[in-house]
């Protein structure tokens, strides 16, 4: 009985603390393009941060209404509508606010925070 206890007190203890990194993960992905809205809305342009489509483990893309990727790690200068119509979908959902949005890509559910900037280019981040 005792090893079943302390099994389950690694458990929880170890979901705990994977609950707190997958929170700062989040946290750091929302505070990414919030900065970057920021810097786009006070005069900055998208290929300002063409080195934050670069960034590891989230990086940045930037992406006009109609789809066209302004930054991308690959997919730059192509659009998103084309290529990924799912994906385009959710992204386009973006709010001045800022969401979190959920699509697939490459055969794998991705999770992105997406935010529209005053000239309505869409920032987005996600794992």
């Amino acid at each position: 009985m005792k090893k079943y206890a302390l099994m389950m007190v690694v458990l929880v203890m170890g979901l705990s603390l994977a609950a707190g990194v997958f929170a700062a993960d989040k946290d750091a992905i929302k505070k990414q393009v919030d900065d970057i809205v920021m810097a786009i809305d006070s005069g900055k342009t998208a290929a300002d941060f063409e080195s934050a489509a670069q960034n590891k483990p989230y990086y940045v893309y930037i992406m006009e209404k109609d789809g066209k990727l302004l930054v991308h790690p690959s997919l730059e200068g192509k659009n998103l509508k084309e290529a990924v119509m799912p994906a385009y979908e959710a992204v386009s959902k973006a709010t001045k606010d800022g969401t979190w949005v959920k699509y697939e890509w490459d055969g794998k559910e991705k999770n992105a925070y997406v935010r529209e900037t005053n000239n309505g280019e869409i920032v987005g981040s996600g794992y």
